[in-house]
């Protein structure tokens, strides 16, 4: 919850649908939209949220924008009216579009807010579902903290809240209810990321683990050196002989290096590790003796001259030093794995026991289909 709150589809977000109902039988009752598992989202339910979903839709246009409604639109026509009669007074428009066109605009409108709600409010009830027949629960004193506290953050004065619900076309109940949800879809991923971390991995796991991971428990051999590269081979040769000569290899480097990242500190580069570099210059650089200028060294950039100054060798950790880090690494996986495995299942099972009154069909609805056209697809609802 926030300030600049606004209506969001996402699973979790809303409990209005739940307000007087029950679970009931049979088919879709008259005054709903759908049902979810037993429980109907009756017609006030989702007018509710369309006015919600459409002031917010605004973005801060003046005048509160009502809510499309079929099939006249008359007041959501008559708004987008106002508005154009305002725009034109300020001469930022050059004329208010036809009845005709208004109306096409409140029916896009209408379309788009009504699929967000619907899901909305489908989800909401998905949410509530699976929380119930896992046992889940978030208690009424739960629910009120974490709302005190929320709203105390981000509305530190009653004035400021109250204006919000005024904005927003929302209610506290709305909002107590909201919290509610957001906490169970929490406590959902909870369980299962906790369920999984009481699983132990077995130490021929841990073994297979650490044998196809075993670059990320050791470290390279590392080497400072430095180098200067030069687009020939007797630009090089000529630039090893004047470091023979008693010339600085920084002073050389700054003068003819052509790279620019080590030219700039003399040719240094202080930490390079094993098969970092190109092919001919690793295989160079990692077989060469310290403190020796060696070079030129042919590669797709130029040759080089470099010197070896100090080498760290490479290390491992064995699997007894990395069985801690492991055993994280692996119980993370393991509830990626559950956490993907249970929305997908989640989502298919729900799916299943929600139905759609015709007109309010959307793709979490039993009855959505998809028409293939040509190559392509094109959702449909009966």
């Amino acid at each position: 919850m926030s300030k600049s709150l606004r209506f969001i589809p996402a699973l979790g977000a809303v409990l209005f649908a739940l307000v007087g109902l029950s679970a009931c039988g049979g088919g879709i009752p008259g005054d709903s939209v759908a049902q979810v598992g037993g429980t109907p989202i009756t017609k006030a339910a989702f007018k509710h949220w369309m006015s919600v979903a459409s002031v917010s839709s605004t973005n801060g246009s003046p005048g509160k924008q009502p809510a499309p409604e079929p099939p006249a639109y008359t007041a959501c026509i008559a708004h987008l009216k106002e508005l154009g009669a305002a725009e034109l007074a300020a001469k930022s428009v050059k004329s208010v579009p036809t009845a005709a066109a208004l109306k096409e605009q409140c029916v896009r409108m209408y379309k788009s807010l009504s699929q967000e709600v619907l899901g909305f409010l489908i989800s909401s009830q998905w949410v509530i579902g699976e929380a119930s027949s896992l046992g889940v629960k978030a208690t009424d004193a739960e629910v009120k903290k974490e709302f005190v506290k929320i709203r105390t953050k981000q509305f530190p004065k009653t004035a400021e809240f109250e204006k919000f619900l005024q904005s927003s076309g929302q209610t506290v109940s709305d909002l107590l209810l909201r919290v509610k949800l957001n906490l169970l879809s929490q406590k959902l991923q909870q369980k299962i990321i906790k369920d999984q971390g009481k699983v132990k991995p077995t130490q021929a796991e841990m073994q297979k683990y650490y044998n196809e991971h075993k670059l990320l428990y050791g470290t390279p051999e590392k080497r400072s050196v430095e180098i200067i590269l030069t687009k020939t081979e007797a630009a090089a040769k000529s630039a090893k002989k004047e470091v023979q000569s008693g010339k600085s290899f920084a002073g050389v480097a700054k003068r003819v290096s052509i790279d620019p990242t080590s030219k700039a500190t003399g040719g240094k580069l202080p930490e390079v590790m094993k098969g970092q570099e190109d092919a001919a210059l690793d295989k160079a650089m990692f077989s060469a003796k310290l403190n020796v200028l060696s070079g030129p060294v042919k590669t797709p950039f130029g040759y080089y001259i470099f010197e070896v100054l100090a080498s760290t060798p490479a290390s491992q950790k064995s699997l007894a030093q990395a069985e801690a880090s492991i055993g994280i690494s692996m119980t993370s996986a393991r509830q990626q794995a559950a956490m993907s495995k249970f929305v997908k299942t989640f989502k298919t099972t729900w799916i299943g026991k929600t139905d759609c009154r015709t007109g309010y069909v959307v793709a979490d609805c039993k009855q959505y289909k998809v028409k293939k056209v040509g190559s392509g697809a094109t959702p449909t609802t009966p």
